[in-house]
């Protein structure tokens, strides 16, 4: 177990407008972290000043213990829609070869890089489709290759931006069963997701963002049954993963069901 992020007393604001407010996070290696929270509520920032595209105004945060444009080259990042023109005219290998940041020119990689390539797509299960074309692909096989792509260079966390948008459910598992083995084998996984459902079956720790950010430890014998009918109520709370968890202390709790813990 390695620390990875570290976030104190963190604050941002676009034009004077707070975004986030007071953040504090720990995160380390051996944890599978989904970053949820209502649009707007301040993810995508989040993962922004993560991934050391944004500067908190004030606050610190810190990958490695430095400064996160220090680290980016231990940084896989997967974002949404990486590949808009799936028309575009590339074999994965060569997507996945695109992960190799350090290159200066474009197409001109070493047989040992190439292997590195194989390796990363073999992980993903999508060694045998390096000579395919990228648009050839589904939604599922394409999200697994620039997960590939991300993993080439040796990243030690991966930080994913709703890495099962428009993916069918099956795909959707699929990817999430790799990352958790991805995760199994040392590499951090960090990703942002709107799917609550599918996240609690797998991340180990739930950041919930909106302004603030409030950390939740997931268990295996949560109960979505009882989760679904509650949120059917309509019923307003301060975060719907207290809900999921077993956590809300509301009445229709204890009046209509009990949470299973």
């Amino acid at each position: 177990m390695k620390e990875i992020i570290k976030i104190r007393n963190l604050n941002f604001s676009y034009d004077k407008q707070v975004v986030l407010e007071g953040i504090n996070l720990d995160y380390s290696s051996d944890e599978f972290l989904a970053i949820i929270g209502p649009n707007g509520g301040g993810k995508s920032t989040l993962l922004k000043l993560i991934l050391g595209l944004l500067k908190p105004q004030s606050g610190e945060i810190k990958l490695f213990g430095k400064e996160p444009s220090e680290v980016s080259k231990f940084i896989g990042y997967v974002p949404q829609n990486f590949l808009s023109n799936q028309s575009f005219p590339m074999m994965v290998l060569e997507v996945v070869l695109m992960g190799l940041i350090d290159k200066k020119i474009f197409g001109f990689y070493s047989q040992a890089e190439k292997q590195m390539a194989l390796a990363a797509l073999e992980k993903v299960g999508m060694k045998e489709f390096a000579s395919a074309r990228i648009g050839e692909l589904s939604g599922g096989q394409r999200q697994r290759v620039y997960i590939a792509r991300a993993l080439c260079a040796n990243a030690k966390v991966l930080v994913l931006d709703e890495p099962t948008a428009s993916i069918d459910t099956k795909g959707q598992a699929e990817i999430y069963e790799i990352l958790k083995n991805i995760n199994t084998s040392g590499v951090g996984v960090v990703l942002v997701s709107h799917d609550l459902n599918i996240v609690l079956n797998y991340a180990t720790k739930i950041a919930y963002v909106s302004k603030n950010l409030h950390i939740h430890k997931t268990h295996e014998d949560t109960a979505k049954r009882e989760f679904i009918e509650h949120l059917a109520k309509s019923h307003s709370h301060f975060c719907d993963v207290e809900i999921a968890l077993g956590e809300c202390e509301c009445k229709i709790k204890s009046n209509v069901f009990k949470l299973k813990r």
